[in-house]
């Protein structure tokens, strides 16, 4: 019989780790609807600001603005990773920090030096065990309500930073929300701007979408002062908002798995304990069917 107890204790063990299971995947699914929102109303708004910024950027030209010219030499480079707080979302992390560290090695091998900036506990940890030259840490902001003033207190540390000479070029490593059950880490230039390889006329032969022709005033080079530093804030907000909606979908969907693995292995420890109880009711009624033949005899 106590072997009928162990399987009746595992039972239960099971069946509460997946009452932590489900109850896991309902808030993550309740906080992935407003963060999914979030990122997919700012996202239109992303898209025709660099819209606009590039048909300001053709009119004023690439020298307009030290923020869209590229260094001659390359020597410090500065990395922005966004992960998460909190574990229990599959390989979420794990893509984001192996991403980030062969980047990182690409980079090194070149004899450049790497400085980067945490946003999220996970991050953070690798960093400091891989002993990088950590600039800034942000614990509490990915998987939260993100505001825009996040993402613009640090752009303006970077855009101020790349102008000083700082930092040659600034990378962000996030992860890109594309379905539910598919989220890419990717790494995007901020610094210096890249200009978009855009035509403001498509010709008959393609099918390039028509860019609207916008008028500037007081003048293109005037408005990129102000656009291209926007434009920064624009991008680290839009990879926070992605970063945060695909952590919620990753771990919804993972301990949506961890519910399924409960129910499979509920069932088959619920079937082990009826065959041990089936062998057990068997081997006593043997001991009795013996004993009274035995009485007979």
């Amino acid at each position: 019989m106590a072997r009928l107890k162990d399987v009746q204790n595992k039972i239960s063990a099971v069946k509460k780790t997946k009452q932590i299971t489900k109850a896991m995947n309902m808030v993550a699914a309740s906080r992935l609807r407003g963060a999914q929102m979030n990122m997919e109303a700012f996202r239109p708004y992303a898209n025709k600001f660099a819209e606009v910024l590039t048909s300001l950027s053709q009119k004023a030209g690439e020298g307009t603005s030290p923020l869209l010219v590229p260094r001659e030499e390359v020597k410090a480079v500065h990395v922005v990773l966004c992960t998460s707080d909190r574990g229990l979302c599959g390989g979420f992390n794990t893509n984001l920090v192996t991403k980030a560290e062969k980047f990182v090695n690409d980079i090194t091998g070149k004899g450049m030096d790497v400085s980067i900036t945490n946003f999220g506990k996970k991050g953070r940890d690798w960093s400091r065990k891989a002993k990088m030259s950590i600039a800034a840490e942000h614990v509490g902001i990915i998987g939260t309500t993100i505001g825009f003033n996040v993402a613009s207190t640090a752009g303006r540390k970077l855009v101020d930073q790349f102008l000083a000479g700082v930092y040659d070029e600034v990378y962000v490593v996030f992860s890109e929300f594309k379905t539910m059950s598919k989220q890419v880490p990717v790494i995007e230039k901020i610094l210096p701007i890249t200009p978009f390889d855009t035509e403001a006329v498509p010709s008959a032969d393609t099918d390039k979408p028509y860019q609207a022709e916008h008028i500037c005033e007081p003048s293109p080079a005037g408005l990129l002062g102000e656009l291209l530093p926007m434009n920064v804030y624009v991008q680290l907000h839009r990879a926070f908002l992605e970063t945060s909606t695909s952590e919620h979908a990753a771990r919804m969907m993972a301990m949506e798995n961890a519910t399924t693995a409960c129910n499979d292995m509920i069932g088959s420890l619920t079937l082990a304990y009826n065959k041990a109880r089936q062998a057990a009711i068997t081997a006593d009624l043997m001991d009795i069917v013996g004993g009274a033949e035995a009485l007979k005899g």
